[in-house]
């Protein structure tokens, strides 16, 4: 397939795709209480007597309660032993005990009190002494941790990551199984968009189709979306202004949506039309870089291999050295989950050993600064035979989505 050929109008495209979510189920119970123990073990295997889960991720991983971080403290404190029991400003505790799937006690504060009193005098209820360590969700705002600091009380606050990352590294089966589902809805949708190219056609156009599109198969819409032509496709996160699509632009289009919290993020590139061969060249040594990093992703093996065996394939084909351009100027790839971005991280220097369940992005771009760049976005799982791909990378740049005869 040529992209631009042939291609559909917006209406066409969205009536196309139908709701993907058929089946697909939340997080149920049992699978909470699981992480639960593995983490008040966990605890105390370090000697953690309690743990502070704030507002976020890390609170709805391990009770469901979906709430933003903001400035009045929600979260909830979790003991070695015992309850886990919830922390809200007096007048949520309705919504709080409505979104909540693990049961707890609500201890609530009005608007005048001090929550970090609060939080401190649960602490003393659960009979953690001056001098034990408690642990701090890594996540809490530096205001938050200062005002709890402040007040004191003599416990030993300390980073509550070493708990929270081994649980969440690496994923279940129901994990897996949502954020596949959810990889598998973006999928359509890019080749959704891809149908809907036409000369002339806006990055803000091609935006709203997607956000649509992704309500169309049944997500809330894009978490996030970034549509980039010709030359602005070498900004690996984009520029302010939009841009009109022509002949012989690259297109880089990367978003993702969620399904029951679990994050989806594909990154698709080809050409408008015909491409030259100085875009085949680079477009084929990105999809070599890509696989590179996909062959040295070992059970074991450090998470910074990786993203080196990228860097090697790209430096052998003329790129870079290191960060340099052109070439590949971040990491290779994140961890994803409850959150787009997460850990650990494909680059250089992060040691931790690739284990099962663990998920990630492979996108080691290629910018050349004021022509294009590629990025070819695909996510990959370890197995316990090494790394699977959540979704198939591009096959050609004349056909990305192999859907040629």
């Amino acid at each position: 397939m040529t992209i631009g050929v042939g291609g559909k109008t917006p209406e066409q495209a969205l009536a196309g795709l139908a709701d993907m979510t058929t089946g697909m189920a939340p997080i149920a119970l049992g699978e909470y209480q699981a992480r639960i123990a593995r983490a008040q073990a966990l605890m105390r295997e370090q000697g953690i007597a309690a743990l502070y889960l704030n507002a976020g991720s890390n609170l709805r991983y391990f009770t469901g309660v979906k709430w933003n971080p903001s400035e009045r403290l929600v979260g909830a404190l979790l003991p070695a032993e015992g309850e886990l029991a919830y922390l809200a400003p007096a007048f949520e505790e309705g919504t709080i005990r409505d979104f909540r799937v693990v049961e707890g006690l609500i201890h609530s504060w009005q608007e005048h009190e001090s929550p970090y009193r609060l939080l401190l005098d649960q602490l003393h209820e659960l009979g953690v002494s001056a001098g034990q360590r408690v642990g701090l969700c890594p996540s809490l705002a530096f205001f938050m941790f200062d005002g709890i600091r402040r007040l004191g009380d003599g416990f030993d606050f300390v980073d509550a990551s070493t708990v929270i990352d081994r649980c969440r590294f690496q994923k279940s089966a129901a994990e897996l199984a949502l954020m596949q589902r959810a990889k598998d809805m973006t999928l359509e949708v890019h080749k959704a968009a891809a149908s809907i190219l036409r000369e002339g056609i806006s990055t803000t156009e091609v935006a709203e189709f997607i956000h649509q599109a992704h309500r169309q198969v049944g997500a809330p819409g894009s978490t996030f979306c970034i549509v980039l032509f010709g030359a602005a496709s070498a900004f690996p996160h984009g520029v302010k202004h939009a841009q009109r699509l022509k002949e012989g632009d690259m297109v880089l289009i990367d978003t993702g949506c969620q399904l029951h919290g679990y994050q989806s993020d594909i990154t698709r590139s080809y050409v408008f039309g015909q491409p030259n061969e100085r875009q085949r060249a680079f477009w084929n040594l990105e999809k070599a870089a890509q696989q590179a990093a996909f062959d040295a992703a070992r059970l074991g093996a450090p998470c910074g291999s990786v993203d080196a065996a990228a860097r090697h394939c790209l430096e052998a084909g003329g790129l870079g050295p290191d960060y340099r351009l052109p070439g590949l100027p971040h990491r290779t790839g994140h961890g994803i989950g409850l959150d787009i971005h997460e850990g650990p991280y494909l680059v250089r220097g992060d040691e931790t050993p690739l284990a099962e369940g663990m998920c990630f992005s492979n996108e080691p771009m290629i910018c050349v600064p004021g022509e294009f760049g590629i990025r070819l976005e695909d996510h990959f799982y370890m197995t316990a035979e090494g790394p699977r791909w959540f979704t198939q990378p591009s096959h050609s740049i004349e056909d990305p989505f192999g859907l040629k005869a």
